[in-house]
């Protein structure tokens, strides 16, 4: 059974960073790509960034391009996403899920499985 577990998140001030991290078994991490989603109050999930399987690419939505990195730790079978520069509308619940089919640039919530818990991030003006 694949668990993956979102931490990491908390309150930071506009301008802030945070490092969420999203603790997996070996297995769900090897060969395959890992993606981050965050879904805000009243709306829809929406994707925020990938990685492949090598973590030799890496995708994201315009909106958090130049602020946010995905990485990927194999030793300790953890996916992180480090946050810089946040904003007001960062506030969302973070996801991390697995690739399942798809393109590398796939964007499809559709396209990945295995959700964790979440983690809550809220960035205050």
């Amino acid at each position: 059974q694949v668990q993956l577990v979102e931490s990491g998140g908390g309150l930071v001030q506009v301008g802030g960073s945070l490092r969420l991290s999203c603790a997996a078994s070996k297995r769900t991490l090897s060969g395959n790509g890992m993606g981050w989603f965050r879904q805000a109050p009243g709306k829809e999930r929406e994707f925020v960034a990938s990685i492949t399987w090598s973590g030799a690419n890496t995708y994201y939505i315009d909106s958090v391009k130049g602020r946010f990195t995905i990485s990927r730790d194999y030793a300790k079978s953890t996916l992180y996403l480090q946050m810089n520069n946040l904003k007001p509308e960062d506030t969302a619940v973070y996801y991390c899920s697995r690739k399942v089919r798809g393109s590398d640039r796939t964007t499809q919530e559709s396209d990945y499985d295995s959700w964790g818990q979440g983690t809550q991030v809220t960035v205050s003006s």
